[in-house]
């Protein structure tokens, strides 16, 4: 039974002066079944997060539409586009004077796989039904910490330096990406793309029941915006998020025309 897509983005400005984030989910203009999904959380004083996160989802658009998947590999598509967008917000400070950073998490869907990659602590979940699959993990001080067992999970959502990250597009240094793949998606499979702004109240589980128990990914996402707002208590950061969720498509039904009609 072939498998379609429930997909939407969402976002929230929060408390902030500002929305630095951007979110857009861009389907191949040659079709063929693949979609890139985009969460970049911008970073920098005023407006200078936005010109990085808009940079980053414009250098996406650009390269998804030179994309072959026929010749060329997920991988190939997200580092440069990564790479690529990092290079431009370096760029941009010398015309505007600006300190503009990103984080980025990206999410490559096509027809028997997919793959992803990010970069900060923007971050992706796979889930299968109400099951975390695979989430990545932040290149961040805190987290660092946590792997190292100087503090635990709980801990690092409260910790003074929380926000430290060890890398991010626009820094002095090349942006360090972790990359992933899955092969061989099923019915019930549902990808989430966020912004610490979301994440930040949630645990994996409550992610999971959420999005499993939601009718759609419309409906998911406003659960989730209306909780992190509610749980935010006058001081949420910026919001944005995509959810894509596969599910199987009910093959056509063929009626026979009635008996003697021409």
């Amino acid at each position: 039974m072939p498998i379609s897509i429930d997909a939407c983005v969402a976002q929230h400005q929060g408390d902030r002066r500002e929305q630095q984030d951007r979110v857009a989910i861009l389907p191949h203009p040659r079709g063929g079944g693949v979609v890139l999904a985009v969460v970049a959380d911008g970073m920098g004083g005023h407006t200078g997060g936005v010109l990085a996160a808009q940079q980053v989802i414009h250098t996406a658009r650009d390269n998804l539409a030179r994309f072959s998947a026929r010749t060329e590999s997920a991988r190939t598509l997200l580092e440069a586009c990564i790479n690529e967008a990092h290079t431009l917000i370096r760029a941009s400070r010398f015309l505007n004077e600006k300190e503009p950073h990103s984080t980025v998490a990206m999410l490559l869907l096509q027809p028997d796989r997919i793959s992803w990659a990010h970069c900060g602590d923007s971050r992706f979940y796979h889930f299968r039904d109400d099951q975390l699959v695979f989430r990545s993990t932040d290149h961040s001080y805190v987290m660092q910490l946590v792997l190292q067992g100087r503090i635990t999970p709980d801990q690092a959502l409260s910790h003074p330096n929380r926000n430290i990250l060890l890398t991010s597009l626009g820094g002095a240094q090349a942006p360090k990406i972790a990359f992933g793949e899955c092969v061989g998606l099923h019915p019930g499979d549902t990808f989430l793309l966020c912004s610490d702004g979301l994440w930040s109240y949630f645990s994996d589980q409550e992610f999971a029941w959420v999005i499993n128990g939601s009718s759609s990914v419309r409906e998911a996402s406003e659960l989730l915006v209306n909780r992190a707002r509610g749980l935010a208590v006058g001081d949420g950061d910026n919001i944005s998020l995509a959810i894509l969720r596969l599910f199987e498509t009910p093959p056509a039904v063929k009626t026979r025309p009635p008996a003697g009609s021409a």
